[in-house]
């Protein structure tokens, strides 16, 4: 399933360019505790929030880096509820694409230790938990306001995902969208 694909004709008037090949394969999406609420990153060296996530591992499946990037960025283990899809970026500046394959899921349990990568110890990442509103008031602000190519597609990219995702939160489907 599609979800959406950025190119760079998103943030400036150019032509669309697909980059034929990913570079990177990532899983992410909105992770919910039990009032609903939406656990967004808050990354402290540039002061924008993203959803958690990051890229898939050679003998990972993308079901099971979601999962994996959860723990480690949250300290929660979940349970996928939705298959949202993909979200393809292709970053012409740099000749870069990435497909996300993106979920919803629910917290199981209680919070341990977060596992951070140097670079997200670095970008300060701290757990924060919205409501829906408050997340995309956030992300539609910090669209408008960035200035940074790679961070400006991450936002785009993550408010598509609060969107679509919310579609079927707010509305849940008869039979989840699963695999």
């Amino acid at each position: 399933m599609f979800l959406h694909k950025l190119t760079d004709s998103n943030f400036k008037n150019v032509n669309v360019t697909y980059i034929p090949n990913p570079s990177r394969y990532s899983s992410r999406g909105i992770l919910l505790n039990d009032q609903k609420q939406i656990a967004m990153l808050y990354m402290s060296s540039n002061g924008y929030y993203k959803l958690p996530g990051g890229g898939v591992e050679k003998s990972e499946t993308n079901e099971d880096a979601f999962l994996r990037e959860i723990k480690e960025e949250t300290g929660f283990d979940c349970k996928i509820l939705y298959y949202l899809g993909v979200v393809e970026e292709h970053k012409n500046k740099n000749n870069f694409m990435q497909l996300s394959s993106c979920y919803v899921a629910k917290v199981i349990g209680q919070p341990r230790d977060v596992t951070l990568t140097e670079a997200e110890k670095e970008l300060g990442f701290q757990l924060t938990w919205m409501d829906y509103h408050q997340a995309v008031e956030i992300m539609n602000k910090s669209i408008q306001e960035c200035t940074d190519y790679i961070i400006s597609f991450m936002l785009l990219r993550d408010s598509t995902i609060l969107n679509e995702g919310w579609k079927i939160i707010s509305q849940p489907p008869e039979t989840p969208l699963m695999f």
